[in-house]
């Protein structure tokens, strides 16, 4: 099990970013949650199998929102923390 922390910048705030993230972690066995933060970020935390995390940020990347994303900062430092569901916060 690992767990990845993503930041997301660019034009990620009020343009559906977090439900289609949301959407797209459906249909991955990943848990975890997503927010817009006050500096115009979007945090993303998901834990699962690494293959399983990958697909799913790769899954993110052709959802249609790549467009949309100017910088994408990856963390897979953390230790997961055993999230449930997966949430937009």
């Amino acid at each position: 099990m690992k767990r990845v922390l993503v930041y997301y910048s660019g034009r990620v705030q009020g343009v559906g970013f977090r439900a289609t993230v949301r959407q797209v972690a459906c249909g991955y066995d990943v848990t975890g949650m997503v927010r817009n933060l006050p500096d115009g970020r979007v945090e993303l935390i998901a834990e699962g199998a690494k293959k399983e995390l990958e697909a799913f940020l790769l899954g993110i990347d052709e959802s249609g929102l790549s467009g949309l994303i100017a910088k994408k900062q990856e963390d897979w430092k953390g230790k997961p923390t055993g999230l449930r569901g997966f949430a937009i916060l």
